[in-house]
């Protein structure tokens, strides 16, 4: 019997072969060498070393734990490889040809028969023996990069001016086809319990979310459960984030244009007063609200842009706001459109303002189901100890992923790629934003570890 953690060698020379040209070494969970995550020219650093994880070793009570190997050394130096070849040719959303072009011919070279899914972005792939119709366990990726410009000063800079992966979706994609090459091994074996589907999705930074899309081509049927991660940079590499219940919120998008006949600043009483009524508007809107609904839902406007007139002395005809409605609670964000309506009416009749309103949906919170949790819970335990999980809190950052779990249970994790050591506040959607790339492989291990312990 093989010890837990190792993989065979004809398969991981098969499944992992190595595609660059020259050896690309990532970083790992026990040294950082100029983590791209660290400013440029900043020192070296080397992380503690950590306990050793407790592998397959089942907790008191629980069932011995299958076989949980771990990631080849080929396959981490080739998922570090596809996942800055991603990052150096970032796609917006439903322009992910390219990324979907990539995914799709290595998951054919493992043996796989991935689907592009309609649109021409976006696969689906089955991992299962044949004539396997047991219900699925789905592994959620998301594909499109940002259109903000990268800043870093790294080898693997987007290539692309005024676009970045600055939310981590290049790793997300690389994390759920590394699995899916694990899989394709382990079913080779024989050793897969049950059939998986991977789901690479499109567009999730438009809303209301390319995850629509994708359930509408039918990639939850026939699946039982769905399992995300997604990046969290304030996560220290190595560790997940788990909570039960909400751990993203409601984000929709509200417009507000404003019209009316202007004239002199000097007789603003004969005209209508667009910049005084934009202004109240941006200001009233988001205080009335915080007086008409429960203060524990969350629920908040913040405005990204202003925009009205041309000149000191002319109230202009014309006038703009937008920006987007946050909500911890699903129950008020299903009552938020009317309110927002009502509130923005009685202050634009006050100064005789012309408003039409756009109120766009976009995504409901990310509820995470309880079993769902525990089976992250399992999975990260058993591979890399109990030490490796955090508790943590829901964001007012919006995620498409909930629109999956409005059909099947299912869960999302945040993953630690933080360099070790490194003390910087970093955030996500800056053109700055990097990852320690350890966390590829923690992100296969724990869903490798999930498929098997489900």
């Amino acid at each position: 019997m093989r010890r837990t953690g190792d993989f065979p060698a004809a398969a991981a020379r098969y499944f992992f072969p190595i595609m660059q040209e020259e050896p690309v070494v990532g970083h790992t969970l026990t040294e950082v060498n100029e983590s791209p995550a660290a400013p440029s020219g900043a020192p070296a650093k080397t992380a503690a070393a950590r306990p050793e994880p407790e592998g397959a070793a089942a907790p008191p009570g629980h069932p011995a734990a299958p076989e949980l190997p771990a990631v080849p050394a080929e396959l981490h130096a080739e998922l570090v490889a596809f996942r800055r070849d991603l990052h150096r040719h970032p796609e917006v959303g439903r322009q992910e040809f390219r990324t979907t072009e990539q995914v799709r011919a290595r998951l054919e070279r493992a043996g796989l028969q991935p689907r592009v899914l309609p649109g021409g972005t976006g696969l689906v792939c089955d991992i299962a023996a044949p004539g396997d119709d047991r219900p699925r366990l789905a592994l959620r990726a998301d594909l499109d990069a940002l259109p903000v410009p990268d800043t870093k000063a790294v080898e693997y800079r987007s290539t692309v001016p005024g676009r970045a992966h600055a939310c981590g979706h290049d790793a997300h994609t690389t994390i759920v086809l590394g699995t899916g090459l694990m899989l394709a091994a382990l079913l080779a074996e024989g050793r897969l319990p049950r059939p998986v589907r991977l789901v690479f999705q499109a567009a999730e930074e438009i809303m209301p979310g390319g995850a629509l899309d994708a359930v509408k081509a039918g990639v939850l049927e026939g699946v039982e459960r769905i399992l995300a991660v997604h990046c969290d940079p304030k996560v220290e590499v190595g560790r997940i984030g788990l909570r039960v219940g909400p751990i993203t919120s409601a984000a929709d998008k509200l417009k507000l244009s404003l019209e009316g006949p202007g004239g002199h600043s000097a007789r603003p009483h004969l005209t209508t007063d667009l910049v005084m009524a934009t202004a109240k508007l941006a200001t009233e809107l988001p205080a009335v609200l915080g007086r008409r609904v429960d203060p524990r839902s969350g629920l908040s406007i913040v405005w990204g842009r202003i925009e009205a007139g041309h000149a000191a002395n002319v109230i202009p005809q014309h006038a703009e706001l937008e920006g987007t409605v946050r909500c911890l609670e699903l129950a008020a964000w299903h009552d938020a459109p009317d309110l927002v309506h009502e509130v923005i009416d009685q202050v634009a009749s006050m100064y005789r303002a012309k408003c039409e309103i756009t109120y766009q949906r976009g995504v409901p919170p990310v509820v995470n189901e309880a079993d769902s949790v525990e089976l992250l819970r399992d999975a990260m335990t058993r591979r890399h100890g109990a030490h490796a999980i955090e508790d943590t809190e829901q964001s007012l950052g919006g995620e498409d992923f909930s629109w999956y779990l409005e059909h099947v249970p299912g869960a999302l994790a945040r993953l630690g790629v933080r360099p070790v050591g490194d003390g910087a506040a970093r955030d996500l959607h800056q053109g700055d934003f990097d990852i320690d790339e350890g966390a590829l492989t923690v992100g296969v291990e724990l869903f490798t570890a999930a498929v098997l312990l489900s």
